[in-house]
């Protein structure tokens, strides 16, 4: 296992992970993604283990964590808002949409908000054109949006985790 000096994380969490894979040729993709799964992100320690265990430097493999936009080096909010800015989107009023989570939620693409509840990710496209325009949290779903509409679906979900404001 990593001997890597000031860790954050529980590195014992990834030891199955690099037994299983280190060792494989064109592995370090899905090493990282594993890694993201036990974590949620990509911390630096788990980044330097990765490296280590798989004979790569450093360098190479936040490159390539850094080249993939699946990749997070942040942790993300319990509730991740994946906003589609795909053509059909955008031409159906994505932008009203974005304008409502960030003046609800108070951030913008790629922030999380102060109470770690909330994470907004801009992306290309969710391939749920026909409900344009359309969001996705953690998974589920909205379609066919309105502000008002977005910052009910924000609302809802703050209201079920107690937090309302």
């Amino acid at each position: 296992m990593c001997d890597c000096k000031n860790q954050n994380s529980d590195l014992s969490l990834l030891s199955g992970v690099l037994e299983e894979y280190a060792e494989v040729e064109g592995s370090l993709i899905t090493i990282l993604q594993k890694a993201q799964d036990i974590y949620g992100y990509l911390p630096v320690d788990v980044i330097y283990c990765i490296a280590e265990a798989t004979g790569n430097s450093p360098a190479k493999v936040m490159g390539v964590a850094t080249f993939y936009t699946q990749f997070r080096l942040q942790p993300i909010g319990k509730y991740l808002i994946m906003q589609c800015q795909g053509t059909a989107c955008h031409v159906n009023g994505s932008e009203r949409i974005s304008a409502a989570i960030t003046e609800e939620l108070g951030i913008k693409d790629g922030e999380t908000t102060e109470d770690g509840l909330f994470t907004l990710s801009n992306v290309a496209c969710l391939g749920c054109c026909s409900l344009s325009p359309v969001m996705m949290i953690n998974g589920e779903t909205y379609g066919s949006l309105t502000p008002e509409k977005t910052i009910k679906i924000l609302r809802d979900i703050r209201l079920a985790e107690g937090k309302e404001e």
